[in-house]
């Protein structure tokens, strides 16, 4: 796959953290070599409804931002190794991941995510935010699957 005419060959991968998201930012890697593209890593964090509400309701001081990026740098590295982490540009965006992931898709050549994420249902054949962004990012998606020995697991 080549850039589209016009196009930049802009590619933006969904990362979590997971066994998925990690083997799909591996893909874009080798798709952005073969097309001459860029790859972006973008990871969402959002504060959930429930955290930190106690007795006072006083939401508890927590750094999801700082999470999210270290998430972030972490999976990079542990996916393509010190020699390529730097040939990714990383982007931490507050907001849901589908939502996140289709406002990035307006300007990419290709969205690429992983077929599960972690959310917890091992079960199903395609995650929750994939299903979303198949059905109605702005550009092509590309949904990898992770290797057979992180099919179950998840973290």
């Amino acid at each position: 796959m080549s850039a589209p005419a016009g196009g930049s060959g802009r590619i933006v991968v969904g990362v979590d953290g997971s066994a998925h998201s990690e083997q799909a930012l591996r893909w874009a890697v080798g798709q952005a070599r073969l097309s001459g593209g860029s790859v972006e890593a973008v990871i969402s964090w959002s504060i959930p409804v429930d955290f930190g509400l106690g007795g006072s309701g006083v939401l508890v001081d927590y750094d999801w931002a700082g999470v999210a990026t270290s998430t972030l740098r972490d999976a990079v590295a542990h996916a393509l190794g010190p020699a390529d982490s730097d040939q990714v540009s990383q982007h931490v965006v507050m907001g849901h991941p589908a939502t996140v992931l289709l406002d990035a898709s307006a300007h990419a050549d290709l969205l690429v995510v992983g077929s599960r994420g972690r959310g917890g249902f091992t079960g199903m054949l395609l995650g929750s935010t994939s299903q979303h962004v198949i059905a109605r990012a702005a550009c092509p998606v590309v949904v990898v699957r992770a290797p057979e020995s992180a099919r179950d697991t998840i973290g």
